[in-house]
């Protein structure tokens, strides 16, 4: 079992992580507030932009090949490396969606 540091950029978070752990369930450990919904590589809530390094996350079903090279899921990314991540950023095949989801709540706060 190898340990390695993740990073959130702009938080001042680090967390250790070691490679047969999920980066989710170390933070939940941690009590860093992480978002996450489904658990299983789905919903993409948990998602983050690798800004460096690299993780292992072969059971990342809502990530094309493409995006899995650039974005991780918390809940089924494993680091292979140091990591530094930031939190909150979705792959472009979900972010006008996230957009939308942005618009509707801040119409209905409005009302």
């Amino acid at each position: 079992m190898t340990e390695y540091t993740v990073e959130f950029v702009g938080t001042g978070e680090t967390i250790t992580c070691s490679d047969k752990e999920t980066i989710l369930s170390r933070c939940l450990e941690e009590g860093i507030a992480q978002e996450y919904s489904c658990r299983v590589g789905m919903c993409l809530a948990c998602s983050a932009e690798i800004v460096e390094g690299e993780v292992t996350q072969p059971a990342a079903r809502g990530l094309t090949e493409a995006e899995a090279e650039a974005y991780a899921l918390t809940c089924m990314a494993r680091p292979q490396s140091d990591l530094k991540l930031d939190r909150g950023k979705y792959p472009p095949s979900i972010e006008g969606d996230v957009d939308a989801c942005r618009s509707n709540d801040a119409a209905a706060a409005d009302d």
